[in-house]
């Protein structure tokens, strides 16, 4: 089948070269010169797992294709995708204009029936939004579905080619027809093909990430009464995690969630039922614990140097004095992707405690942290070379390559043994009895808070 995607960003890029993959020939448009021209040269502009590989293949046999020539991409495919960004406006809103331009674009240069589809994350009522200005500028036969993506970073190309479900909203039986036929190929897993009405679906993504941020949420606030209790979040998580209701997935404890989605898609639900004249207090509560969460660590690192400080018997007199390292910058592992990282606010809470000195390691989001903190922290090629004379180590992004350090060496490289693990990935008890201080989220009492 003949597809274009509209957008080259996360979404549209993935889609596009794992349609492409299965033998439909691709047709990804972007208004970016640059960004085309670096898909053209090969270069991959986001880090994603076996990605670049994909892409490649699939440009050299020819089923993958790369424009900013809109007409041409427009008239090439029999299914359109929008994938373009929808990122929240000031009032929290998603802002439409791209999708909207996308659509206007649609109704110049239509030549024959199309179905366009809604990949991006919208809010309810989009669908009929576009087909309303693409109508206004055409005769022509088309339909508009909603097909919203649910793709893990880090995991996209899995997710993309063994779906747990696909979601079609559509009002065509015709349409609907034509993306059963798309996506055969990635359901012979006998996962779902669920098709419902396109409020619902356009609904149904905003629901699942919601969802998912409750249940962190959630478990960030348990994690908070363990401390004070004397209890331990992981303890909990399996007692909990083992009913069949609950299940085990997101109920980690940690720094707080970022990324694209959830961030945003709680905000846009939020100003949904608003707009319907819903208070969703859930969400608003999910949104404050969210918030407060990312800045946890800060405020346990901070309470334990003044209590060292304050006692006399530390060489360090200020926090000023305090070198601090950070491993992990992106907001999850394998991917690049900085948005709405708490290892952001972790390291602009320290630069406002007078920290001169942050010393900073991730595997793949060095060049996006330049983007925020441009030359105030120091990037380090190595995880060990971030150590080098630091105080404290934080925690923020549970890379594999962080998981199972040496921690004689790391004990030899910094000036103190003091850790704040926003993941939870080290036994706290292993390192109280080899001299380190550690703390987590959730862990056992703690006089830090």
């Amino acid at each position: 089948m003949k597809i274009s995607v509209i957008g080259t960003g996360y979404v549209g890029l993935v889609s596009g070269a794992c349609f492409a993959d299965t033998g439909n020939e691709v047709c990804c448009i972007d208004i970016d010169k640059k960004k085309i021209q670096m898909l053209e040269d090969g270069k991959i502009p986001i880090y994603e797992p076996g990605l670049e590989q994909i892409v490649k293949r699939n440009v050299a046999e020819k089923r993958l294709v790369f424009t900013t020539d809109l007409a041409a991409g427009i008239k090439h495919g029999r299914v359109i995708f929008l994938a373009v960004g929808t990122p929240p406006g000031p009032d929290g809103h998603a802002d439409m204009q791209y999708v909207f331009k996308a659509a206007e674009n649609i109704g110049e240069y239509i030549n024959e029936y199309k179905v366009i589809a809604d990949k991006s994350t919208v809010p309810i009522g989009t669908a009929d939004r576009v087909r309303d200005i693409i109508a206004s500028r055409t005769a022509l036969e088309f339909d508009v579905v909603s097909n919203p993506e649910f793709l893990k970073e880090g995991a996209a190309i899995d997710d993309f080619m063994k779906p747990d479900r696909i979601v079609i909203g559509s009002s065509s039986r015709k349409a609907e027809e034509i993306m059963r036929e798309l996506y055969a190929p990635y359901v012979r897993n006998n996962h779902p093909v669920i098709c419902m009405d396109i409020r619902s679906a356009e609904l149904t993504k905003y629901a699942a990430n919601a969802m998912l941020a409750v249940r962190i949420s959630f478990m960030n606030e348990i994690a908070g009464l363990c401390e004070k209790a004397g209890a331990n979040i992981k303890k909990v998580r399996d007692g909990i995690g083992y009913d069949s209701r609950i299940g085990m997935s997101f109920l980690y404890a940690g720094a707080g969630y970022g990324g694209s989605c959830f961030p945003k898609d709680v905000k846009a639900v939020i100003k949904t039922a608003d707009d319907y004249g819903l208070d969703f207090s859930i969400l608003k509560a999910v949104e404050n614990v969210n918030n407060t969460q990312k800045l946890l660590l800060v405020k346990k690192f901070e309470n334990y140097w003044k209590k060292q400080i304050n006692s006399g018997k530390s060489k360090i007199k200020s926090l000023s004095d305090l070198t601090a390292a950070v491993w992990g910058l992106s907001f999850k592992p394998n991917t690049d992707d900085m948005r709405e990282a708490p290892a952001i606010e972790i390291i602009r809470r320290l630069q406002q405690l007078g920290i001169k000195k942050i010393a900073v390691f991730d595997p793949e989001a060095a060049a996006e942290a330049k983007k925020t903190f441009g030359t105030s922290i120091q990037y380090c090629k190595t995880d060990y070379d971030a150590l080098k004379g630091a105080d404290s180590l934080f925690l923020m992004t549970e890379w594999m390559e962080f998981r199972n350090p040496d921690f004689e060496k790391m004990a030899a490289l910094m000036n103190h043994q003091v850790i704040f693990d926003g993941r939870n990935i080290y036994d706290k008890e292993k390192l109280l009895q080899n001299g380190w201080f550690y703390e987590g989220i959730g862990i056992g009492q703690s006089d830090f808070i």
